[in-house]
């Protein structure tokens, strides 16, 4: 199984719309009227739907809230996460944090309403790192910015891809 979509309130649909498509690179698939929009990389149907169903004009949840944590979208190479981190940069949109997990390299954002954002690349799973048992030993360290922003993809052949080859991934819930 993988997760297909994720759907998110908005307050205010244009400016999640402008911010997702001009921000993060997603294109707007299909609008139900003005109040829903659905968004792709790749000519899916959708990978996002934005909606004020229940949030128009809504505020947040409060910290210390349950519901999702943060919806995680998967580059497919590093030089396409360095141009998503150099997008940002060209938008001033600041991070939350940035890690390296061992198994993946991830930026961590919210978007204008709030909802929490990882933007990732995973590592080959040759490169994933194992302890002396060979099981799985994810850690978080902080990630080098400096490095990441000045991959072209000149190194692992993916110079120029750019990011509309985009997917979703993981959708931790809390």
């Amino acid at each position: 199984m993988i997760v297909g979509h994720v759907h998110l309130k908005v307050s205010d649909l244009e400016r999640a719309v402008r911010f997702y498509t001009e921000v993060l690179g997603f294109e707007v698939t299909q609008r139900i009227g003005d109040d829903a929009a659905f968004l792709s990389t790749d000519g899916y149907h959708h990978h996002v739907g934005l909606n004020t169903w229940e949030s128009k004009g809504g505020v947040a949840p409060p910290s210390g809230s349950t519901g999702l944590y943060h919806a995680a979208f998967l580059y497919p190479s590093r030089a396409a996460l360095a141009e998503a981190l150099r997008r940002l940069t060209r938008h001033s949109v600041g991070l939350d944090g940035a890690s390296d997990h061992g198994v993946s390299e991830a930026l961590y954002l919210r978007d204008p309403d709030g909802n929490g954002l990882e933007l990732y690349y995973d590592r080959p799973r040759e490169l994933w790192p194992r302890d002396a048992s060979g099981q799985l030993h994810m850690y978080t360290r902080p990630l080098d910015l400096a490095d990441l922003i000045r991959d072209d993809g000149s190194q692992d052949g993916t110079q120029g891809r750019a990011t509309h080859e985009t997917e979703g991934g993981d959708v931790p819930v809390v």
